[in-house]
């Protein structure tokens, strides 16, 4: 598909949930094409309306090149177009973002996505420097991704002002988990009616939906996909008792799925532990991270079991 094409898809708003899905791995560089095939046709049945490869969820940065590239091209073959597949390029080789850039174009993908940089932070001037020499390089439109509590840089007010400037930039997922931040992004909606805006953090989607936002990029939904995709659509037809419902699930799912251990990558490893009890993918991690050990994985199990039980059909 031509960037010409993608960006005539986004035309309107990317609504709905578009999960960062996991990255199933059967050892440190060796994809389990198997799981991956599952994980998708799960989201998919599920209702989701876009995937995303090679995010934070999808331990994207701690993928080889190569493999990077397997991933895409296995998503872009399986889900065929039924949804967007939006693609991180995040990295701190402008060169290598590029890279993964036109091979997300060559297998079919509809956008891609960037966080700033990582590693030593620029300054504001330097990264809309650095979108401003990106941008022409890249064959797909493009979706900022702000995760200031891992790239240590935000996307700033007014680096985001001038973006919706941008034709080919068509929107963003914020993680920032400031909703000060994307209320003031809310209120450019004027400028760009086709701007896409998304959540991260889960706990925030039905706050996020109701102030006007799109959607959200949430990792649970790679478990319980339509636990998020009906809470979306209670939150986007205002019914307020169903969306406080389902919001208490979803919070019911982060507190229990997401604070097992000590480190930053307990979300993904719940994640991932999850959808192994659940029997759709090994629970492998990327280098420098390790799987949940077997006490951890009960703590899980009991976990996935009891809300498998307060969702009933949203969990199937």
């Amino acid at each position: 598909m031509s960037g010409l094409m993608s960006t005539d898809l986004f035309r309107q708003p990317l609504r709905g949930i578009i999960p960062p899905v996991i990255t199933p791995l059967s050892d440190r560089d060796t994809l389990d094409r198997a799981a991956l095939e599952r994980v998708l046709e799960h989201m998919l049945a599920g209702g989701v309306k876009g995937l995303f490869v090679l995010g934070t969820t999808g331990e994207g940065p701690s993928l080889s090149y190569r493999l990077r590239r397997e991933v895409i091209e296995m998503a872009c073959k399986v889900v065929n177009h039924r949804v967007p597949v939006l693609v991180g390029i995040t990295d701190t080789a402008f060169v290598e973002s590029v890279s993964v850039a036109k091979a997300a174009a060559d297998a079919g993908a509809e956008a891609v996505v960037l966080a700033p940089p990582y590693y030593l932070p620029e300054g504001q001037p330097e990264l809309r420097d650095y979108l401003d020499h990106l941008l022409p390089e890249l064959p797909l439109p493009l979706f900022l991704y702000n995760m200031p509590s891992l790239t240590k840089v935000s996307y700033e007010f007014d680096i985001v002002k001038w973006a919706m400037q941008q034709p080919r930039i068509v929107g963003m997922k914020d993680s920032s988990g400031n909703m000060g931040y994307f209320n003031r992004l809310l209120e450019l909606r004027s400028q760009r009616p086709d701007w896409t805006m998304v959540t991260g953090p889960e706990e925030l989607l039905a706050e996020t939906v109701l102030l006007g936002g799109h959607g959200g990029v949430n990792g649970g939904a790679n478990v319980f996909p339509k636990l998020y995709v009906n809470l979306h659509a209670a939150a986007e037809a205002g019914d307020l008792k169903r969306t406080r419902e389902l919001h208490s699930l979803v919070i019911a799912l982060a507190s229990r799925l997401y604070s097992i251990g000590r480190h930053s990558s307990a979300v993904i490893k719940g994640i991932k532990c999850a959808a192994s009890c659940l029997g759709l993918a090994g629970d492998f991690m990327a280098e420098p991270f390790r799987r949940f050990r077997e006490p951890e994985r009960k703590i899980v199990q009991a976990a996935v079991a009891e809300l498998q039980a307060a969702l009933g059909p949203l969990a199937k």
